[in-house]
């Protein structure tokens, strides 16, 4: 059994058309903002370069080319601008008989199939909640041990001080 060729069925071949013209637009269009974008750097690298005419280093051919330059690049970019606009405008056109779909209806057009990596995804999740817990509650107990220690510490310097102080009194009495 063939499929029909698109000649038969000319709502599909219109989307079709819709469709590959909406997308080449957008091709062009980010082709033109990138163009875009190149001329707009080129204009900024020769004005950087254009010396001001102060009259001390004043080459009047040198700044009439830069000039000229520079009018150009405008002149193009002026272009460029239109001609992404004609392209917005269509694109705007293609899709103005699409319903905007909202996000939260988006996620549920997207059907979810449950595969092995997801269930290893969740067996993983589970695993990584029980190691945090696990981790959370070491460092509680190192946080204890080390005030322990702290208290030990003053505990055996305290008590130090006391035989230091006991054999200071009992030489004192010999």
């Amino acid at each position: 059994m063939t499929t029909p060729p698109l000649a038969q069925f000319p709502g599909q071949q219109a989307q079709a058309a819709r469709d590959v013209n909406t997308a080449s637009l957008c091709r062009i269009g980010q082709e033109t903002v990138q163009d875009i974008v190149l001329r707009t750097m080129e204009i900024f690298q020769l004005l950087r370069n254009m010396q001001l005419p102060n009259g001390v280093t004043y080459h009047p051919n040198t700044h009439q080319d830069r000039l000229g330059k520079l009018q150009e690049h405008l002149r193009m970019l002026s272009v460029l601008f239109r001609k992404l606009r004609l392209v917005y405008d269509k694109c705007n056109e293609n899709c103005a008989g699409l319903d905007p779909v909202p996000p939260e209806v988006r996620l549920q057009l997207i059907p979810y199939v449950e595969d092995e990596s997801s269930k290893m995804d969740d067996r993983m999740a589970s695993q990584m909640r029980a190691t945090s817990e696990e981790r959370r509650e070491v460092l509680e107990v190192n946080k204890k041990l080390k005030q322990k220690n702290q208290q030990l510490k003053m505990i055996m310097d305290q008590l130090r001080n006391l035989i230091w102080e006991i054999n200071s009194m009992l030489a004192v009495r010999s």
